[in-house]
C-alpha cells in the first residue's frame, strides 16, 4: 500500500491499530488531502494493551478512539510477528506530537493545549510559537475541577480548535477527550501524557541511540528504578507475544 493518505489496520487483543511505515506516513495520513482528520488519536504500548485487558472502562475508551497507533516497540514487534507482511514501524507519541505541531504551524491549524503544570504549559506555548509559529487559540493547565469541565469544553468549542492535545496521563486524558468530543466533535484529539515536560526539558528522554534499538523502556527503568513493578507486569504481555496469543 503506497497511498500515503491511507494505512492498514492490524488487530492485537481485539484492538485495531494503524500500521504507519514512518513519521511521514503518519503525517500524510492525519493530514489527508491537506485536511486534518477528526477523531481521537491514542498511543498504544504494551502497558496500555494490558490495562485495556484488565479495565473495562479503559478498554471502551481505547476501542472508541478512531486512530490507535503503535507507540511502543513491543507492540510493533507483535504486529510484525502476527502479520509477517506488515511494513510498520514505531511512531513515538512525543515525536508525533512535535511533528504535528510543525505541520500545524505550516498549515495555520488552530491548536488548543490542555494539561501540564501552569509554568510548563506557558513554556510549551511560548516555545511552539517561537519555533514553528503555531496558531495556539487557547490553553488550560491540568489543574481544574470536574465542575469546571463544561466551561473548558465550551472554550475549546468557541476557539474553533482543529487539533486538541491533552497531557493528563491515562486514563484521565482519554476520559476528558471522549467527553469533550460530545461538545466539540470537529477536531482531532491527541492524548500526549508527559510530552509537554519532555518538550520543555523538564524531563529527559532516552538518548536517540537507546530509542533506535528499542531500549527506551530500559533507560527509563535505570533512571527510575521504582518503575520495576510496572516492568514486571509486562512479562504477561511478553508471554502473549511468545505464545501467539496477541
Amino acid at each position: 500500500m503506497n497511498n500515503s493518505t491511507e494505512a492498514p489496520f492490524y488487530t492485537l487483543r481485539g484492538l485495531d491499530l494503524l500500521g504507519w511505515r514512518d513519521m511521514q506516513h503518519a503525517l500524510d495520513y492525519l493530514y489527508a488531502g491537506g485536511q486534518l482528520r477528526q477523531g481521537t488519536l491514542v498511543a498504544i504500548n504494551a502497558e496500555k494493551v494490558l490495562t485495556a485487558e484488565d479495565d473495562e472502562q479503559i478498554r471502551g475508551l481505547i476501542a472508541a478512539a478512531e486512530y490507535k497507533y503503535a507507540d511502543g516497540i513491543s507492540v510493533v514487534r507483535s504486529i510484525r510477528k502476527k502479520y509477517p507482511e506488515a511494513v510498520v514501524n514505531r511512531v513515538a507519541g512525543a515525536d508525533l506530537w512535535e511533528a504535528l505541531m510543525v505541520r500545524a504551524g505550516q498549515e495555520g491549524t488552530p491548536v488548543f493545549l490542555v494539561g501540564g503544570q501552569p509554568d510548563v504549559l506557558a513554556q510549551t506555548e511560548a516555545k511552539l510559537r517561537q519555533l514553528w509559529q503555531v496558531n495556539i487559540v487557547g490553553s488550560q493547565d491540568g489543574y481544574f475541577t470536574d465542575a469546571q469541565r463544561s466551561a473548558l469544553f465550551e472554550r475549546i468549542r468557541e476557539s474553533g480548535a482543529e487539533l486538541v492535545t491533552v497531557a493528563m496521563g491515562s486514563p484521565r486524558q482519554e476520559i476528558l477527550m471522549q467527553a469533550c468530543r460530545k461538545v466539540h466533535p470537529h477536531a482531532l484529539y491527541m492524548g500526549v501524557g508527559g510530552t509537554y515536560d519532555v518538550f520543555t526539558g523538564r524531563v529527559k528522554r532516552a538518548p536517540k541511540v537507546w530509542q533506535n534499538v528499542g531500549l527506551e523502556w530500559l533507560y527509563r527503568l535505570l533512571s527510575q528504578p521504582t518503575r520495576i513493578k510496572r516492568q514486571l507486569r509486562l512479562l504477561r504481555y511478553q508471554r502473549w507475544h511468545l505464545t501467539g496469543k496477541l
